[in-house]
């Protein structure tokens, strides 16, 4: 292993241990498979995410909404308030509040805890009159036991479009799907695995895209250029908040939520200086003197199809991802 890889390895290995560490969720409580909650409670974590989230984006204070995420969305969410604030002390200059509306909430029957659900939302972030720019917000909400506050920890912007039909049973339940479930084309606590080894290795199991085979393409031409060579690593995310939830379709399929880690070595060639932006130097650690390496959390909504489809390829449907750390050498 070069000396490169070797260091990208070490700072990928110290993320994930101390996400081991401090993000496990025990499941435990009742046994008996119920809703996960009711109409009137999701409506209401729905509306206290978004005061929350309006607070904290006004300020650019990640503390004020930081009771109201978890897991990738945490990550994504916290550092880049954090990185903000740093550069605009002062707040928001264009602080626009979100409205999200339209809510459908998707609610399956669980057992224990934690529990979680979809909402597939309106916002006022986008082009209603524009089908090329009308998206939806679908959030998943998660909570670890009956007196732990919901918190949102997946988001992704999907079209009308692309949200599937859910499989529901005859009261309007939803239909989770297991971690280890052999009726689709790849197991949920498989497709962080699976994908971030697509990105490495390229293969037939996630279907082209942007998020897929356009991306690799990209990461491929930004390798080398002049002046400046970027390694990439990624890795699965899993544990904890950041564990893979999916809701059964019509189809037989699945949507799933998922999270990955990614890292992006840049070094300089000798005697050129590196050019970071304001959002790296705010979440620099060490000095950046030939190198930095970027860490991103990733969050993902993807179509599985039922196992034995005519194509069993994973579509990824949405991808948000933000920068949670730096660190210069």
């Amino acid at each position: 292993m070069s000396r490169v890889s070797r260091a990208v390895a070490a700072v990928a290995s110290v993320t994930v241990l101390a996400l081991t560490a401090g993000g496990c969720v025990t499941v435990h409580g009742e046994r008996e498979i119920v809703p996960s909650a009711t109409k009137a409670e999701a409506a209401r974590a729905l509306k206290d995410f978004t005061a929350a989230y309006n607070k904290a984006d006004k300020s650019f204070d990640p503390s004020l909404d930081a009771a109201r995420v978890a897991g990738p969305l945490s990550a994504i969410n916290q550092s880049g308030l954090k990185a903000k604030q740093a550069n605009n002390p002062d707040g928001n200059p264009n602080h626009s509040p979100l409205e999200l509306t339209d809510a459908k909430f998707v609610i399956p029957k669980q057992a224990g805890w934690p529990r979680w659900f979809v909402a597939d939302t309106d916002s006022n972030r986008d082009r209603d009159d524009d089908p090329r720019r009308d998206t939806r917000w679908v959030l998943v909400f998660t909570r670890g036991g009956a007196e732990q506050l919901w918190e949102a920890s997946y988001l992704t912007l999907l079209s009308p479009d692309e949200v599937p039909e859910f499989k529901t049973d005859a009261d309007g339940w939803a239909e989770p799907v297991p971690a280890d479930d052999p009726k689709l084309a790849i197991r949920p606590d498989r497709i962080s695995r699976g994908y971030t080894d697509f990105l490495d290795k390229g293969g037939e199991s996630f279907a082209p895209g942007s998020h897929t085979t356009g991306w690799r393409d990209i990461r491929k031409k930004n390798a080398k250029r002049p002046g400046l060579a970027t390694q990439y690593i990624d890795q699965p995310a899993t544990g904890g908040d950041f564990a893979p939830v999916g809701l059964r379709t019509k189809d037989g399929g699945a949507l799933m939520f998922y999270a990955s880690r990614h890292f992006e070595r840049q070094t300089a060639a000798r005697g050129m200086t590196l050019k970071l932006d304001p959002e790296v130097k705010a979440l620099l650690t060490g000095e950046a003197k030939t190198s930095v390496t970027l860490e991103r959390v990733s969050n993902q909504a993807a179509q599985v199809p039922a196992k034995g489809a005519s194509d069993s390829a994973v579509e990824v449907l949405s991808r948000i991802q933000g920068l949670t750390g730096a660190k210069g050498e």
